[in-house]
């Protein structure tokens, strides 16, 4: 579940509360939020998007379950040394639940906005991943990059435990820096099981052959979008199935290795939550 601004009005921090109160109620698993300045999609207006972090730690004094994620923060928004002490602290907040997912960025309409430079993403963010993941693990750092630099870095008081890193991308080198740092990956986005993520799978496993990697040492997900057909029957690129249905592409994405279905509802109401979750319990606890 995703919980982020939608389309015709930014929802207020009550509605937002509401919302990951109500999928926790339902059984849902986790709830993400997304880290930009701004919506904006081609020949679309701007809409209003909260603060990622400020978002996900009100979330976890608002849970009590659910994991809390960023789908994903964008590593060149923040500091990578402030970044790691912000994770800590936040999964203090929340009880050990965060999971810290980190991406390389793309929204060059919100870098050229707000002042970020838009080159060697990448390698701006692999230089990121060699200061927070031992950073997180609770060692002293010292790291001197072309764009990132900490001497004698160290987290006080230190991680509680070792917080799950999540990297989102899909490129040879991004899932190269997957396979070598995260402990779980995410692709996005599908309205069900395609060629296209079968591809993007294969190409996940070379990558992690390369590296020397166990597969079955990263956890998988995936990003999807669910409509209420009663709502959007024909949204584009979206699910728009009924809540047998899901259930059965839900299937499907855990029979390619998926762990985890991130979902992004349409519309953000009770009612998509409550599909979802049905479907969830359908996959869970198959009809007899």
């Amino acid at each position: 579940m995703s919980s982020s601004d939608g389309a015709g009005r930014t929802p207020s921090w009550p509605d937002i509360r509401a919302f990951a109160e109500h999928a926790e109620a339902a059984g849902l698993d986790s709830v993400w939020v997304c880290d930009h300045f701004f919506g904006s999609m081609p020949g679309a207006p701007p809409e209003g998007v909260h603060e990622a972090w400020t978002l996900a730690t009100a979330l976890a004094t608002a849970t009590k379950r659910v994991e809390i994620g960023q789908l994903v923060t964008c590593a060149t928004y923040r500091n990578p040394g402030l970044l790691a002490k912000m994770a800590v602290t936040a999964d203090a907040v929340s009880g050990g639940r965060l999971v810290l997912g980190l991406g390389a960025g793309w929204h060059d309409t919100e870098y050229a906005a707000f002042g970020y430079p838009t080159d060697h993403r990448v390698s701006r963010l692999e230089e990121v991943l060699e200061i927070v993941v031992p950073l997180l693990r609770g060692e002293t750092v010292s790291f001197a990059g072309r764009f990132h630099g900490v001497a004698d870095a160290v987290l006080l008081p230190p991680p509680d435990r070792r917080i799950p890193l999540l990297v989102a991308g899909n490129g040879p080198r991004m899932l190269r820096l997957t396979a070598r740092h995260a402990e779980a990956w995410n692709t996005a986005w599908f309205a069900g099981p395609d060629e296209r993520l079968r591809e993007r799978v294969a190409a996940l496993e070379s990558a992690l052959g390369e590296e020397g990697r166990d597969p079955s040492t990263l956890r998988r997900t995936v990003g999807m979008y669910v409509a209420d057909p009663a709502v959007a029957p024909d949204a584009s690129e979206a699910f728009t199935g009924s809540v047998d249905d899901l259930a059965e592409t839900l299937t499907r994405f855990g029979e390619l290795g998926f762990a985890e279905v991130i979902a992004v509802l349409e519309p953000m109401n009770e009612r998509s939550v409550d599909r979802l979750a049905e479907a969830r319990n359908l996959v869970i606890s198959p009809k007899p």
